[in-house]
């Protein structure tokens, strides 16, 4: 499991959730909702430090990342993050 941050993403976390240099974006696993991998699960995001993360990566000094309990969600999947223009926000698609 990858996680792949578009530029326009990338800004639409710097701009709307302020994350400055240095500080850490989560991605992680919450009930409730639904996703193209899991009926009654979603995606969630806040900004937090990690405890053991299991996949991360870093752009200008801001570090996106999924804790080593997280994984199972993505079922084999990388998490593409992109930036839907007309809706402002960013979307999240999963790809083997």
């Amino acid at each position: 499991m990858k996680i792949h941050i578009s530029k326009d993403a990338l800004n639409w976390f710097k701009n709307e959730m302020l994350v400055e240099e240095g500080e850490y974006v989560r991605f992680y696993v919450r009930y409730g909702g639904s996703s193209p991998l899991h009926d009654s699960f979603s995606l969630g995001v806040n900004k937090e430090e990690p405890i053991d993360a299991g996949n991360e990566i870093e752009l200008d000094n801001r570090i996106f990342f999924v804790e080593e309990r997280d994984i199972w969600y993505f079922d084999g999947h990388d998490l593409f993050v992109e930036y839907d223009k007309e809706r402002e926000e960013p979307i999240y698609e999963y790809k083997k």
